[in-house]
């Protein structure tokens, strides 16, 4: 359902710019149903298309222009951040599914403020965007009212929070690889496995902990809180809650950082004490990064698939702006251990 005109304040008069959603609401039909009128579908029966296509004639609708025929020219991928190589990984699979569409592809960054939200809003009404996929990110509820005032379609990414009830979702099986993590450290014979958080406002971070808990749980140990440690997913926070954590009075054998990130953080911490990796301490990973393959050990870690959330938030987006449904409106794409060389055996 692509906003290719942006509505007026008020009812639309002839010469005023229109929504499709306004066209729907006029016509008495669905925004689809409009939707299918626009990109010339065949499965409306011809007494809606007249009126469908009466009043946007009247109201001067004009479709963006597109070979696709994905009814869709333009998109907008927006995080909060572009700091991570994580992000690059969604966009590359993003950006494949774009290109073979021939569909454009405007990347944003928010950093979680309100005024570059509204900034990025401005703009995507300027460059009437056909679909937005929200990366990590969260927009204010009025934000989100604009964007459904608009007829641009939503997708949301690894939410941050409650997404819209509205807007389909797509994610990776986040409690499970935790509990794979912490059951391969636990496999080694660990039992004082620490965990470097990812923030607490995420609903990967704590479906990630809620996996390291129960796996816990399930050898019959409780989580002690001065083994958890915050992080925010970057490298420095992995330093730091590493470092936190050999200062105990009885340190870990094992760590499980909930991003490769902090993982190489956290190695970087190990090194500089003289520690090695697995020796000293097993150490898993969250993510699955090209780098981490490459790193002093290679990273054992759970493998989330970036790429192919990015290829199938763009296929639903697309599903979206021709006025279709997505098979399910919550998706989550399983995750994997990948067991490299950063555990061993406890051996202490």
């Amino acid at each position: 359902m692509a906003a290719h005109e942006v509505g007026t304040e008020g009812p639309a008069t002839p010469g005023n710019r229109v929504t499709i959603t306004e066209i729907a609401r006029q016509a008495g039909v669905s925004v689809p149903t409009v939707s299918r009128v626009v990109n010339g579908r065949s499965d409306v029966s011809p007494r809606t298309r007249a009126r469908v296509e009466e009043l946007l004639q009247r109201y001067g609708y004009r479709k963006r222009p597109t070979s696709t025929g994905t009814g869709a020219a333009l998109l907008d991928l927006v995080f909060n951040d572009l700091d991570s190589p994580w992000a690059v990984e969604i966009i590359r699979g993003v950006e494949e599914v774009a290109h073979a569409t021939g569909v454009g592809t405007v990347v944003s960054a928010i950093h979680g403020r309100t005024g570059d939200a509204r900034e990025w809003m401005r703009n995507l009404r300027a460059r009437a965007s056909d679909g937005v996929i929200l990366v990590t990110s969260a927009l204010e509820p009025m934000l989100h009212e604009e964007l459904r005032i608009l007829g641009v379609p939503l997708v949301v990414v690894d939410p941050a929070g409650s997404p819209a009830l509205d807007a389909p979702t797509i994610g990776a099986a986040n409690w499970s690889g935790g509990l794979a993590a912490t059951e391969h450290l636990l496999s080694l014979g660990h039992r004082r496995i620490a965990l470097i958080a990812g923030p607490p406002r995420l609903l990967c971070s704590r479906a990630r902990f809620d996996g390291y808990r129960a796996a816990l749980e399930g050898a019959g140990l409780t989580v002690d809180d001065a083994l958890v440690v915050p992080g925010d997913f970057h490298p420095e926070s992995g330093f730091t809650g590493c470092n936190a954590l050999l200062d105990l009075p009885e340190p870990p054998t094992a760590i499980f950082a909930a991003s490769d990130q902090m993982a190489l953080g956290a190695i970087e911490a190990l090194r500089r004490r003289g520690l090695r990796v697995p020796e000293d301490m097993s150490l898993v990973g969250f993510d699955d990064l090209p780098e981490v393959r490459w790193s002093a050990p290679p990273l054992t870690t759970v493998r989330q698939p970036l790429g192919d959330m990015g290829k199938l938030a763009v296929r639903t987006v697309l599903r979206l702006a021709r006025g279709e449904q997505p098979d399910s409106p919550r998706v989550e794409l399983g995750t994997e251990l990948v067991v490299r060389a950063s555990t061993a055996p406890l051996t202490r």
